[in-house]
């Protein structure tokens, strides 16, 4: 319970101190759990890719299906790795609060009076919450680390239906080429652009937000 006399905080005694040194380990220990489950999430997307790449081009009549199919499988991964990233944030928005309002005062020995940074941090765990909707999460996610995978699986895509199973001559023969069984090349392509548009979209969008989010943020006045 936080101590209160004459309407302020009172000063941490020495054994409250070391406590908040063991919670500041736990939170980082935390973290880096949740750090680490977000990094097999990336890895299952990128060992996908790969075989899908390889299956794309083992072989000049090979389909190029596999890369159209693994875009479903990218959003399956990236709202794991999101719903993954919201639990992470919490955990590093803990640590992080105490390391800027506790550990780097008493480190440049100008700690203020401001206390408020206590209260938020207690509610915080009185009142535990996702700090960034899912939405943010993902946005962040694909600015981060799914933006490299998408570019690669299109560029591989489209690099395929050029060269295989021989160079394109003309832009029609490339039209063609990206034909489904009874769905014509220009829907294929026109779904395509599509769903690259979205992840651009979602990129921009949650960058925005994030900083519409953070521009209001002064001192001790959210984590997050």
């Amino acid at each position: 319970m936080l101590k209160v006399a004459e309407g302020h905080l009172q000063e941490l005694n020495p054994a409250e101190l070391g406590a908040i040194a063991h919670l500041y380990r736990g939170e980082i220990y935390r973290s880096t759990i949740w750090r680490t489950r977000l990094d097999n999430t990336t890895n299952w997307s990128i060992v996908t890719m790969g075989i899908a790449l390889s299956s794309t081009f083992s072989s000049p009549e090979a389909s190029a299906l596999p890369l159209i199919l693994i875009g479903m499988l990218l959003a399956v991964f990236l709202g794991l790795e999101a719903r993954r990233y919201r639990y992470f944030n919490v955990w590093r928005a803990r640590a992080r609060f105490m390391e800027t309002h506790f550990y780097a005062q008493m480190l440049n020995g100008q700690r203020d009076d401001d206390t408020g940074w206590r209260t938020i941090l207690a509610d915080d765990y009185l009142h535990p919450r996702h700090h960034i909707s899912f939405v943010r999460a993902a946005g962040r996610r694909v600015r981060r680390t799914y933006i490299w995978v998408i570019a690669i699986q299109t560029t591989a895509y489209f690099g395929k239906l050029a060269i295989h199973p021989h160079v394109a001559n003309h832009f029609g023969e490339y039209v063609e080429r990206a034909a489904i069984g009874p769905i014509p090349g220009w829907v294929v392509l026109a779904c395509g652009l599509l769903y690259n548009l979205c992840w651009i979209a979602l990129a921009i969008g949650t960058y925005w937000a994030d900083r519409r989010a953070h521009v209001h943020r002064t001192g001790a006045s959210a984590m997050g």
